[in-house]
């Protein structure tokens, strides 16, 4: 009896599961599908489980305009510059919060803990930003977002679990804090760092309420606004010039999945760190 109970609840769990992942893939397969269907066919809408007569002519639109090759570029700086900015900052500023030593450490913790639950709200920040010289700068999108209170938990959480013997043979050796940080703790901390990684990237990556609010150059458009503007067919008459072959569905769906392809190449090199950093921070924590 209890058999055939896990079998019956492993077949309903198994199609269940199956059936989430279906409706959670659709959307992208469908962006997917009317990207590569032709005029006629995308205009017609309705479900898309395979391309209505194949062209890439939505393909060729995006790829030629230069708008989209600099939204691809300001893309690719943020998250690099921005995703190794955060987790060196993050590391910096959470390694020193494990040590029980520390002068006023839980002050720190207490301020760290307070930005957590409480912030400035979206008109001072923009002040602030505008008041230091950010506004259409790349950078207003990657200093204000350096450090995150619950980055910096989660990466304590990681540094409690490396035992303080390694640092202490380090310092017999010799070695000084800096020197032990970077060549030992780091090197330790790759399921961690590679976490906060994924997280930072993706975030960057798909930016738009802040882009929106600091960005107004186009020369500083990233791929979230550049789609934004496609969608409500400000940027579709110089994106496609005279349309043939191609609707605006269609280059909607190519930008789209021309946006998502770099995060989700990514992923999936990072994905073993990602669960094994969030699961020992978690339960050792």
């Amino acid at each position: 009896m209890t058999r055939n109970g896990d079998r019956v609840f492993i077949v309903f769990n198994t199609t269940f599961l199956i059936f989430m992942a279906l409706i959670t893939l659709y959307p992208i397969w469908r962006e997917l599908s009317i990207s590569f269907s032709s005029m006629e066919e995308a205009m017609k809408g309705g479900a898309f489980l395979w391309p209505r007569g194949f062209t890439i002519e939505a393909y060729r639109f995006v790829l030629e305009s230069e708008y989209i090759w600099i939204a691809y570029r300001n893309s690719v700086f943020i998250t690099v510059i921005g995703t190794a900015a955060a987790v060196l900052f993050t590391a910096t500023t959470s390694y020193p919060l494990v040590k029980s030593g520390l002068p006023a450490r839980k002050a720190f913790l207490y301020g760290i803990l307070f930005t957590l639950l409480f912030n400035g709200g979206i008109i001072p920040t923009y002040l602030l930003v505008k008041g230091v010289g950010l506004l259409n700068s790349l950078w207003a999108l990657i200093l204000p977002n350096a450090v995150s209170a619950f980055n910096v938990i989660i990466m304590m959480s990681f540094f409690r679990t490396i035992p303080a013997e390694l640092e202490e043979s380090a310092m017999i050796d010799g070695a000084n804090p800096i020197r032990t940080f970077f060549q030992i703790i780091l090197p330790l901390s790759k399921p961690v760092l590679a976490t906060i990684a994924v997280w930072e990237a993706v975030g960057l990556w798909n930016n738009y309420l802040q882009a929106i609010f600091y960005l107004n150059d186009k020369s500083s458009y990233i791929l979230p606004v550049l789609l934004k503007d496609i969608i409500q067919g400000q940027e579709l008459a110089q994106l496609t010039g005279e349309i043939t072959g191609s609707s605006t569905d269609s280059v909607i769906a190519a930008t789209i999945i021309l946006a998502i392809i770099p995060i989700i190449c990514v992923y999936p090199f990072l994905q073993k760190y990602f669960v094994k950093g969030t699961l020992i921070g978690s339960v050792k924590g």
